[in-house]
């Protein structure tokens, strides 16, 4: 054991110095002896790692999201060289390196908590076999063996015996009592962490070897945690739930508001966003600008739910830009003004209404004529026409001669062709 501490020497003493700083403090207000000063210090020396471990996270968001768009092309690599896995992983490698992602990516925040967790679990060992460790002085010693945290002392395990847990000042009902509800609570913890990953936030569209490994470590995690629990001191499970439930938090916030496109939290979160949008006529955050940036981007590559996105925004006369901005659509403008509502201040002009178009009869009958047309004057009688308007006597030498051109004129009318009529073939005998 002493080697192993030895061996993580380069962490533990910084490990141990947060932690006397954060129950320096905490001791001011619970008093210095207490199971909250030394708890809350553990909880604190939590929150300080995974708040310097964020750009990690962010990564491993990044790479999740990258590892599920590459599984269809991952899938045709498996199937095209089944039968040669050299071949099958070089085109793999070929094909992280051309998209830049990075399988290893997505352990990483697991990977750089390691350090962390084993040093701890190495000064909460020294606290319980009575020797110091990194800045931890007798005195410090001494104070974090009378921290109780519900009766169970920091240092005890739930398979410790009743001779050590009665040297720390406890018993052995309230250390496994207490202990157990710690496993059960970390277990649960990491167990829904897992399931709303993989019910909410994957791409439903895509069904691959990836979706099944995932559901099999929504099961497999949880049993991991309930095994080494048991064997991990309270400090290291106060360390180890504080982190799953930072974890789960951290997890539904960015579920909430940058889901992965596909998934049943996009389109929950979409649906918000066409409300907000539609009722302030704009996006307000910086971050739906960016994710409208990015639906406006893909163009014809727009998954359902994106397209039902843009589509509500066009029937609320919205159209969103490729800068992520929401604009006033020139469609729903051109609507406005066809309605004869004021679009930019001044009325807009009436529409021309055309006239009625007459049939064929209409036009030779001299019928009812279009609406809007002048109404016929009312013929004169003989003797109230004026004098310029008799015909004079040239008129009516000029005036055709009754049977000879109105004979062929109403023949013409009633339906007889005009001109020389072809001659009749000569019938067969």
């Amino acid at each position: 054991m002493d080697t192993i501490a030895s061996l993580f020497s380069f962490i533990t003493t910084p490990v141990s110095w947060v932690i006397v700083q954060f129950h320096s403090m905490y001791g001011k207000i619970f008093g210095p002896d207490t199971g909250w000063a030394w708890g809350l210090s553990i909880v604190s020396l939590v929150i300080l790692i995974r708040i310097c471990l964020i750009p990690l996270f962010v990564k491993q968001i990044k790479s999740t999201r990258a590892m599920q768009t590459l599984q269809p092309e991952m899938k045709k690599i498996q199937e095209r060289y089944k039968s040669d896995k050299q071949r099958q992983s070089e085109e793999m490698m070929k094909l992280y390196k051309e998209t830049g992602t990075n399988p290893l990516s997505s352990c990483l925040p697991i990977l750089a908590q390691s350090p962390f967790f084993f040093a701890l679990y190495h000064v909460l060992n020294g606290i319980a076999t009575g020797s110091t460790i990194g800045v931890i002085n007798d005195s410090l010693l001494a104070s974090a063996r009378k921290a109780h945290i519900f009766g169970a002392p920091l240092a005890a395990k739930f398979t410790d015996s009743s001779a050590k847990v009665e040297s720390l000042g406890a018993s052995l009902t309230d250390v496994r009592v207490v202990t157990a509800i710690m496993i059960v609570l970390m277990s649960a913890s990491q167990f829904y962490t897992q399931r709303q990953l993989m019910t909410k936030n994957v791409d439903t569209t895509v069904k691959t070897p990836f979706m099944q490994q995932q559901k099999m470590l929504m099961y497999v995690f949880p049993v991991m945690f309930a095994v080494f629990g048991i064997n991990f001191p309270v400090g290291v499970l106060v360390y180890w739930l504080t982190t799953n439930v930072w974890t789960m938090g951290q997890q539904m916030y960015v579920i909430h508001n940058n889901p992965t496109p596909g998934s049943k939290a996009q389109a929950a979160y979409l649906e918000r966003l066409t409300k907000h949008v539609t009722n302030h006529g704009k996006a307000r955050k910086r971050s739906e600008r960016t994710i409208i940036k990015a639906i406006v981007t893909k163009g014809r590559d727009r998954n359902e739910f994106e397209r039902k996105f843009i589509n509500a925004l066009n029937k609320a006369g919205l159209a969103a830009q490729t800068d992520g901005t929401v604009m006033k659509s020139e469609s729903a403008a051109a609507a406005q003004s066809e309605d004869g509502t004021p679009t930019t201040g001044t009325a807009a002009a009436p529409k021309r209404q055309q006239p009625k178009r007459q049939s064929k009869s209409q036009r030779q009958s001299g019928g009812p004529k279009a609406a809007g047309d002048p109404e016929p004057t009312t013929s004169l009688s003989k003797s109230d026409e004026p004098e310029d308007a008799k015909p004079s006597a040239a008129a009516k030498k000029a005036e055709p001669k009754p049977g000879s051109g109105s004979g062929s004129r109403s023949k013409a009318q009633s339906g007889q062709r005009k001109g020389p009529q072809r001659p009749k073939s000569p019938s067969k005998k």
